[in-house]
């Protein structure tokens, strides 16, 4: 007997399908996460239960997660976070009095003085204190007020709310945001969802990844045939091209975005992530403030951090910030009210967030340890990016810039057109195709640069300079050996 039949109620089908869904999810690609990632971990399984492979561990440089990777927490932050989860250690002699200091002060902030409570919706309002007195002293006094700054899950909980305050109109009339290309998926993932129109301008590959006002010109011109270009977005270090942007470059696109009446959207998260001789990070509101009321009373701006790179690398406890400029008054009450829809960020990375923007002061006790670490954190990074880049360019076929900045190294491969007509043959972009056999007999999973964006013809991919100095080279020589083996198989 039928289902049907039985309980006399015809069958109709699940009430949510692919084909009845929300279109604009289904549009959404993060890469980040993608494919390649998916098969890595049942690899990882099938390897647990005693499958033989040619490796015998899968080295995931596909994400900037550095505590995954085998960066040790700075152990200040720690030592504060355990106090705050567990405040019965206040009475403990083994933490530091700076420590103890600044786990009262927080909880003394929350409900109950309990990190279990929520918090205001803006995040804790000590926190955004000492958030703005961290900006005033990056940016050489220029004033920041706790006001404007909002607390989030990480930078992307921001961003994302960021683009959805800007994003209306039908048609032609629909928003466009212009992102780099390389970009971060997040970008173009945000804006599928929110179905906006993306803008794609062109980093240049020959010039170090560097952005040029032309070229924005161009995208600009471009897209205004087809939407209404609203939004300027920039990351800075860049991910995952790892540029760092020089004080004129910034200058011109401050220029650029007031010219053509563009909110402008700072991706600042890498802002400790600089190692190349002559670069140096400058912060978008700095410049702004220096280029005189002309701009810095019109230009309007959002700028992003958070705890999850840096020297920090505490990507789990998803903390973050926003600060808004010259943002219409009654546009951030709208945004108030709509980060109030998600009840408040995790209070524990509101209180991590806290540490990073106040960190020990030379007359305390933690000062030595956390110098100590923050530096041999960030000294290791600037070596393995000369590493990275030094290695592959000694190999045939693959071209890498100099990692200025930020985690990652996305270096350009040739590929032979038998590769390429193969790839396509299996449904596959070249570059994927390269990276899941990369991944088949290495055991490395990287993220091709398809799922980032690149000009037509080129092939790149993205991975992280995360793993320690050993395990870095060790992934250096087996990329190296795969590409020359692979090169030799498709000529």
């Amino acid at each position: 007997m039928s289902q049907q039949a039985m309980n006399g109620v015809p069958s109709r089908g699940k009430v949510l399908t692919l084909d009845n869904m929300n279109p604009n999810v289904k549009r959404v690609e993060y890469a980040v996460r993608g494919p390649i990632v998916q098969r890595a971990v049942q690899i990882e399984k099938e390897l647990k239960e005693g499958v033989k492979k040619p490796f015998t561990e899968v080295i995931k440089a596909n994400i900037g997660d550095a505590h995954a990777m085998g960066q040790k927490p700075i152990t200040f932050l720690r030592q504060v976070l355990a106090l705050c989860s567990y405040p019965e250690l206040l009475e403990d002699n083994k933490f530091p009095e700076d420590a103890k200091k600044r786990a009262r002060r927080i909880l003394e902030a929350c409900g109950g003085h309990s990190i279990g409570a929520y918090s205001a919706s803006q995040g804790i309002e000590c926190v955004r204190q000492d958030v703005a007195c961290y900006i005033e002293r990056r940016d050489g006094g220029i004033p920041s007020s706790p006001d404007n700054i909002y607390l989030s899950t990480g930078a992307s909980d921001a961003i994302v709310t960021m683009l959805k305050l800007l994003v209306c109109g039908e048609g032609r009339d629909r928003t466009g945001v212009m992102i780099s290309i390389p970009q971060y998926p997040l970008y173009s993932a945000a804006l599928a969802d929110l179905g906006a129109v993306q803008i794609s301008y062109y980093l240049d590959e020959d010039k170090c990844w560097s952005l040029d006002v032309t070229e924005l010109r161009r995208a600009l011109n471009a897209a205004r045939q087809h939407c209404n270009p609203r939004v300027l977005c920039i990351i800075n270090p860049g991910n995952p091209t790892g540029q760092v942007q020089s004080r004129q470059c910034i200058e011109d696109v401050i220029r650029f975005a007031k010219e053509e009446h563009l909110f402008l959207m700072a991706d600042e998260v890498y802002q400790d992530n600089v190692y190349a001789e002559g670069c140096k990070f400058h912060s978008f509101k700095k410049v702004l403030f220096e280029m005189g009321p002309e701009y810095s009373s019109t230009v309007e701006m959002a700028s992003f951090h958070s705890t999850s790179k840096c020297y920090m690398g505490e990507c789990g406890f998803r903390g973050g910030y926003m600060e808004v400029i010259n943002m219409d008054p009654e546009v951030k009450v709208q945004l108030t009210k709509l980060v109030s829809v998600r009840l408040c960020p995790p209070v524990p990375g509101q209180a991590l967030l806290d540490l990073v923007v106040n960190p020990p002061q030379p007359d305390e006790p933690s000062y030595t340890t956390f110098m100590k670490e923050r530096t041999a954190v960030l000294t290791a990074l600037a070596e393995k990016a000369r590493l990275t880049e030094e290695i592959f360019n000694t190999v045939p076929g693959i071209t890498c810039n100099p990692v200025q900045g930020a985690m990652y190294t996305f270096p350009r491969i040739t590929l032979p057109q038998k590769a390429i007509d193969k790839a396509k043959e299996e449904g596959q972009v070249p570059d994927m195709f390269y990276c899941m056999k990369l991944l088949e007999e290495e055991g490395i999973c990287l993220v091709p640069g398809s799922g980032f964006g690149q000009r037509e013809g080129t092939f790149h991919f993205r991975m992280t300079i995360l793993p320690p100095a050993e395990k870095l080279k060790f992934v250096l020589q087996k990329i190296r050996d795969f590409h020359l083996r692979f090169t030799q198989q498709f000529s």
